[in-house]
């Protein structure tokens, strides 16, 4: 596995890679609070098979932590991750989304739709429709914010594990529960906080309205026991009836942690059906062509 600090736009973004560059490319966005580390066992699923990009977004892990929100925001990270795949050489890929990770991946593919070959959106959303519930939502992530910077990244961890969004991970092994704790707690107080004042789900532009024009296939992942994102997952299907949604059982809100080898294969037997269908409709456009 390679371990790049790649310089973007004023930023030092790290960036975990494995695979030999002839196999398909698969770039995995973590949440919030999350780092490539998150995609551990994943990236072990698809070895040999995928090439892997996991990257430490802004504020995040290894990356440079800006100390303007600002630089946080949704159109900022969405050009950083342009000019970080123009480095790496990246023409086509998959992009695998978690939770914020998830809205990142998503605002991208609408605006680099030709980059993308398949979206695959974990656990996430196009953001809050209306414009009060975006006011009330910045609110609450100012006030957690102000928390996180007053109070350290410790008191922050020992609260936001236990929230009802993360009930399900209780019942992990403690090795894994352990893991997922420390990769919170190595966050800075100062990335966090900004993360949610800029790229909070209240800080960010809707996209609802954006779902219906996404030419790119589409997998939707939530877990049955993370019921909200479950229904949010609903209705962007609705809206885009070519989506895929998969419910996994005995899920929560993080599948690819609760369910590692079951979320990669979702993902692998995805990609999969999108290469043959671009392999059937090559095959056809070579079969009409009278001079082959």
């Amino acid at each position: 596995m390679n371990e790049l600090q790649i310089p973007v736009r004023g930023l030092s973004i790290h960036v975990e890679m494995e695979g030999e560059p002839h196999l398909p490319a698969v770039v995995f966005l973590h949440g919030f609070t999350g780092t490539s580390a998150t995609w551990k066992e994943v990236r072990n699923e698809l070895k040999g098979k995928y090439r892997t990009i996991t990257v430490d977004l802004t504020g995040h892990g290894n990356t440079t932590v800006p100390e303007s929100p600002e630089r946080y925001s949704m159109e900022e990270q969405i050009e950083d991750l342009e000019a970080l795949f123009v480095q790496l050489g990246l023409d086509t890929f998959y992009v695998v989304g978690y939770s914020m990770g998830g809205r990142i991946a998503l605002a991208y593919t609408i605006h680099y739709p030709k980059r993308v070959k398949a979206l695959f959106l974990e656990s996430s959303s196009p953001g809050l429709k209306e414009e009060r519930d975006r006011i009330e939502r910045r609110k609450a992530d100012k006030l957690l914010a102000q928390k996180i910077m007053e109070n350290g990244i410790v008191s922050f961890v020992d609260k936001w594990e236990n929230i009802p969004l993360f009930e399900s991970q209780k019942s992990l092994p403690a090795e894994k529960k352990q893991a997922v704790r420390n990769e919170r707690l190595q966050q800075s107080e100062t990335g966090l906080a900004n993360s949610l004042l800029g790229i909070g789900t209240g800080s960010q532009k809707s996209y609802w309205e954006s779902l219906h024009s996404i030419p790119n296939p589409v997998l939707l992942m939530t877990g049955e026991l993370d019921a909200k994102f479950v229904g949010i997952a609903r209705e962007m299907q609705a809206l885009s009836p070519m989506w895929r949604h998969i419910v996994v059982p005995e899920a929560g809100h993080a599948i690819h942690v609760e369910k590692p080898r079951i979320f990669a294969t979702m993902i692998m037997e995805y990609m999969q059906h999108i290469q043959q269908l671009e392999e059937e409709e090559n095959g056809s456009s070579m079969g009409n062509n009278p001079y082959i």
